[in-house]
């Protein structure tokens, strides 16, 4: 595989790819599901509705928040976590321009 040339890629391409990348697990989508049904979610909340070890989902949940899909504010000894409605807002209308080609 040929290494990287970012400037051969649009920015728009490079975040497309990093959002992608971060919804590439079914643990994140199910997380991003959780959190939208919920609205607001603390970190413990997840852990009890998934299969997973309270580290794993904490290293998903990291993953989601790097691409901004989700936010997290600390109250306290626990973070809860939204999702970021305007990120995922431009991420969609980033994905439907891009499917748009695929007509």
């Amino acid at each position: 595989m040929s290494k990287l040339k970012p400037e051969e890629f649009t920015s728009e391409e490079i975040e497309l790819a990093n959002i992608s990348k971060a919804l590439s697990h079914p643990a994140r989508i199910k997380i991003l599901k959780i959190l939208a049904e919920k609205n607001v979610c603390i970190c413990g909340d997840i852990v009890d509705l998934l299969p997973l070890a309270q580290a794993t989902v904490s290293q998903h949940l990291k993953e989601l928040k790097r691409v901004g899909l989700i936010q997290g504010d600390i109250d306290g000894p626990k973070v809860c976590y939204c999702v970021n409605t305007n990120a995922l807002d431009n991420a969609t209308k980033k994905f439907l321009k891009l499917f748009k080609h695929f007509d």
